[in-house]
């Protein structure tokens, strides 16, 4: 009976997300209606509840957590300093004799705003208000302008610092403690965000470089503008955000700083950023601070509702139930992780990133580390199957927020099918990952590297070799 109720919570919750009720009242207040009841008819023991202020204030106190607000403030900033559109015209003067120059701009400024500000949605739509004008007037077909701008746009899911590899860092890290700790392994080395931004590095280069294979393959013609753009305008406008990334990133991959001192950082070069190209005034400010504060109370609700579902649902028994459901799944790992990939592919349409990296990776991750699987391998692999499903039709989310902002002359069915090919090289690029996982654990295990990761990564192949 208990792990009936377990299942039927989080069957409720899922059905109650789906519905469009707010998250964080959805995970706690459906979690806890369910702890109530389990203890009236004596299947579950509401002791379990007692520890979630416990809970809460280690949410509160988590130093990794601490970056999430000054990097979505970093972000927001450089989104209202009007970046993306200086970066645009610099780089499509530049790449003008270019084949389909302005599509390879476009992807290369949406790889440098994502690295600058990791805001999936914000990103997309800027682009979309910036560059779709320009790339119909210059004859692009609608369909590939749209599924250039959205897969630029969803990069930022990929490419460090991004908030969602921030936030997924943290869940796998736990993860990885909890499931070394069953082993018996009590002395394991913790995951860190560096770990992870490591990992997501090769990937995230690879996506680009794919990407602009594909437009060079399509060959756009386009009407070459006369530029007169100087070395020193060039200069001016790559060199900040450049110099941004290299600071921020570097800093936390190189170990020099913490990300919460990286985050610092970032925010206090993105408002100097902002006020040397004069958009930093009191009222920007203000609305600054105020789009940070509303995006990072949404999240940690969010967790904090989180905390109270994975109480109930793990006192339910129900992280057991999944364990023993993926452990005796014929195949193994790789048939585990590929029923938890498409799970979560197919909750990618419906949820955002943040609902399911709080509510299904905390679930899951343990088992298949348990199982064998690399933390790192499995988080950079989660992130690119979220991005994926970001990008599929119908329900792709970077497609509604390109809808929003596209012209009237420009079809949704244009929308979808444009985004199709750069679908296709998200797949190829998973399926290569799952096959070559070195992708991912080559270059934290070359700056971090470990006789445990040694190990890992070593099992983590013979399994592969032996499953497949």
């Amino acid at each position: 009976m208990a792990e009936i109720m377990g299942l039927a919570t989080f069957a409720v919750i899922i059905i109650f997300l789906l519905l469009g009720y707010p998250v964080a009242f959805v995970l706690a207040g459906v979690s806890l209606l369910f702890a109530l009841l389990g203890d009236a008819i004596g299947v579950f023991d509401i002791n379990y509840i007692t520890t979630f202020p416990n809970r809460i204030y280690g949410v509160m106190g988590n130093d990794i957590l601490i970056a999430v607000p000054l990097f979505i403030f970093m972000g927001i900033t450089l989104e209202k300093s009007k970046l993306a559109e200086e970066l645009l015209e610099t780089m499509a003067s530049l790449m003008a004799r270019a084949r389909s120059g302005l599509g390879i701009s476009v992807m290369l400024v949406g790889a440098l705003l994502a690295a600058s500000t990791g805001i999936v949605g914000a990103t997309v739509v800027t682009m979309g208000l910036i560059s779709l004008p320009t790339m119909l007037k210059n004859k692009y077909p609608p369909s590939l302008a749209c599924g250039t701008i959205c897969a630029a746009g969803t990069l930022g899911q990929i490419i460090p610092p991004s908030i969602v590899l921030i936030i997924l860092s943290d869940q796998i890290s736990n993860a990885f403690q909890n499931a070394q700790m069953k082993t018996g392994n009590f002395d394991a080395e913790p995951i860190s965000v560096a770990d992870i931004f490591a990992g997501a590095v090769l990937p995230g280069l690879l996506l680009v470089a794919l990407y602009i294979g594909w437009l060079v393959f399509k060959n756009q013609k386009e009407t070459k503008p006369k530029t007169h753009e100087n070395l020193r305008h060039v200069l001016k406008v790559l060199l900040p955000p450049l110099i941004l990334i290299i600071l921020v990133l570097g800093s936390i991959i190189g170990g020099v700083a913490t990300p919460t001192e990286s985050s610092a950082l970032g925010a206090l070069g993105a408002l100097m950023l902002a006020f040397s190209r004069g958009q930093l005034n009191r009222a920007n400010l203000h609305l600054i601070c105020q789009e940070t504060a509303k995006c990072t109370s949404m999240i940690f609700a969010i967790l904090i509702g989180a905390a109270m579902f994975s109480l109930v649902f793990r006192g339910y028994g129900g992280d057991d139930i999944i364990h023993q459901f993926l452990e005796n799944l014929p195949g193994g790992l790789m048939t585990a992780l590929l029923i938890t990939m498409l799970a979560m592919f197919v909750l990618g349409f419906f949820l955002d990133f943040i609902e399911i990296i709080f509510v299904v990776v905390p679930i899951v991750a343990p088992i298949l580390l348990i199982m064998g699987a690399d933390p790192v391998w499995l988080a950079v692999m989660i992130a690119i199957n979220l991005q994926t499903s970001f990008l599929t039709p119908p329900f792709g989310f970077a497609l509604f927020y390109l809808r929003g902002v596209a012209p009237k002359s420009v079809k949704t069915s244009d929308i979808y099918r444009g985004i199709i090919p750069f679908v296709g090289i998200q797949i190829f690029v998973l399926l290569l990952l799952i096959f070559v996982p070195s992708l991912a654990t080559w270059l934290p295990h070359k700056l971090y590297g470990t006789e445990q990761n040694d190990k890992i990564i070593l099992e983590l192949e013979e399994i592969q070799t032996i499953e497949w």
